[in-house]
């Protein structure tokens, strides 16, 4: 790895190591709520778009410029990477990803074809190196995946879900079926982002966006093993290459989580940073202001930075950024206000 990027306050943080500021980036911050994202994607589909690596990195570059955030996250979707393994997957507007086929029986989930990354979604790779070719030579690309239990649902449920009813009766009920297709979505995200480490990200994320939904004895049996062996195993291609684990909806998950080995236990704001941080025994921790914080008057916004802030007091190994993602609504004044509000209270 270039020294420039090692010696980059994101990836110092991630190790847990002082850094000269408290670095800062933001899940979303290239999306809806800024003019440029809309300017470069007119009317293209959203799938797409996610497979363009031209139009996805100027996305992610446009973001990181305009913002001046310490790392640029790649501009993609959690859910492509189960195209190539046999789900037929559209975005319908106003309704949001949607698959025709979801896996509702043991023989859908046998079915299912493994992912060979460069050949099914070779198109991140050139996103990749499109993104590392336009960014600063000192600011970081993250790479990213669901984790599996994330994709299962999304596979299972078919779409969007409140109560996640489809996935937890085959976890109950079929627990043989549901450990199969854990296992299959293992093997796909590790040869997945294993493509993403090889073409040039320097951190890569694990988005375990619908994991709350569980009680903590459930994850612990159904799906810490398995994301567990995935952060193993991508540990396994590139040991210098930082995990960061994410999850959302369920405090007391935190736990769990940090316990699947990840280097960087990302919180949502449901979770007070600091005591989590303490309870966990984590290295590095990211988060975790509320995003709709940011949809307020920059006089809320600048209140609660500098209380989660001071709340850390200058303890290395953190990382700002929101307990979830950039909502449409948020002003981008506000976003860029925030990034500059970071820098300036820690010494950047």
């Amino acid at each position: 790895m270039d020294q420039r990027l090692y010696d980059s306050a994101y990836l110092r943080a991630c190790r847990g190591e002082p850094a000269p500021y408290t670095p800062i980036w933001l899940n979303r911050q290239a999306g809806r709520y800024m003019p440029e994202y809309h300017a470069v994607k007119g009317k293209t589909p959203s799938l797409e778009f996610f497979k363009n690596p031209d139009l996805a990195a100027q996305a992610t570059l446009d973001a990181q410029r305009i913002l001046g955030v310490d790392a640029a996250i790649l501009f993609a979707d959690l859910l492509p990477i189960l195209e190539p393994m046999g789900l037929e997957l559209d975005y319908v507007e106003g309704v949001g990803p949607v698959f025709a086929n979801p896996l509702r029986s043991a023989a859908a989930i046998d079915a299912l074809r493994p992912l060979v990354a460069e050949e099914g979604t070779g198109y991140i790779a050139d996103t990749v190196r499109n993104c590392r070719a336009g960014l600063p030579g000192d600011v970081p690309l993250i790479g990213f995946a669901g984790a599996p239990f994330t994709l299962a649902s999304y596979a299972v449920e078919g779409r969007g879900s409140r109560n996640y009813i489809e996935v937890k009766k085959l976890m109950y009920g079929d627990p043989n079926s549901f450990e199969g297709l854990m296992g299959k979505l293992v093997d796909a995200v590790a040869d997945y982002l294993g493509l993403q480490i090889r073409s040039g990200v320097q951190a890569v994320q694990l988005f375990d966006s619908w994991v709350g939904c569980l009680a903590p004895a459930d994850y612990e049996r159904y799906v810490l093993p398995h994301t567990r062996e995935l952060i193993r195993r991508i540990k396994a291609q590139a040991a210098d290459v930082p995990v960061v684990h994410f999850g959302t909806g369920n405090p007391a998950l935190n736990r769990l989580m940090h316990s699947a080995g990840g280097d960087v236990l990302a919180l949502d704001w449901r979770s007070p940073l600091a005591a989590t941080w303490d309870a966990t025994g984590a290295t590095a921790v990211q988060g975790n202001l509320d995003p709709i914080v940011l949809c307020a008057d920059w006089s809320a916004v600048e209140a609660q930075t500098r209380a989660l802030l001071a709340e850390v007091n200058g303890r290395p190994g953190h990382i700002f950024n929101l307990g979830h993602g950039i909502v449409p609504e948020t002003p981008v004044d506000n976003v860029k206000r925030l990034v500059a509000l970071v820098h300036e209270v820690t010494g950047c």
